[in-house]
């Protein structure tokens, strides 16, 4: 079996619908531990839903550049969200990592989340975020850098695209994207 090809920064460079649907079925370690993405969702600047849409401000400066980068954010003022920077510096684009499929370092995810079932430990960002030990000060770290290691899929899954979810913009916009049949999605595509 060949070594999947590890992703740099030139694999984030591009439109970020792109890259959240290339990311599905790529690998996602955190110090070891994570799994295969099965769920993304694409934010791009001139989309009203994206932390970039207004601008640089001190909280979103990690989403304007270079590609390749974390942007981690608090959602609801209670769990890290881990974000790739997408296209070029200063544009201000990004996917979500929605949700991965646990392969590496399940014992850690558990006692991380307090819970059992595989199927739940990284079904949302949120959870993604505590499994993944996900912190603020991972905001601006390379991606091709500990504590990250992403891997592309070694072959592409089929893929689901539907409307993204949590926000209160832009709803209809189909930028959120899923393996087909994945038992691991944060919510089911309708």
């Amino acid at each position: 079996m060949p070594t999947p090809r590890a992703l740099g920064p030139h694999d984030f460079a591009g439109d970020a619908v792109v890259v959240a649907q290339a990311l599905i079925g790529a690998t996602l370690l955190v110090d070891g531990v994570g799994g295969r993405i099965v769920e993304t969702e694409a934010y791009d600047r001139e989309d009203p839903a994206s932390h970039s849409h207004s601008g640089p401000t001190a909280r979103n400066q990690a989403m304007f550049g270079p590609p390749g980068r974390a942007y981690v954010y608090r959602s609801y003022g209670i769990h890290w969200c881990l974000n790739f920077v997408c296209r070029e510096d200063g544009h201000g684009a990004g996917v979500l990592i929605r949700a991965i499929e646990p392969t590496h370092g399940l014992d850690a995810m558990r006692v991380r989340r307090g819970l059992q079932d595989e199927r739940l430990l990284c079904a949302g960002p949120g959870r993604v975020g505590q499994a993944l030990a996900i912190a603020h000060g991972m905001n601006g770290h390379r991606l091709d850098r500990p504590p990250f290691q992403v891997f592309a899929a070694p072959d592409p899954p089929p893929i689901v695209a539907g409307p993204r979810i949590g926000i209160s913009k832009a709803m209809d916009v189909p930028w959120r994207f899923g393996w087909v049949g994945s038992r691991y999605l944060s919510r089911p595509f309708r």
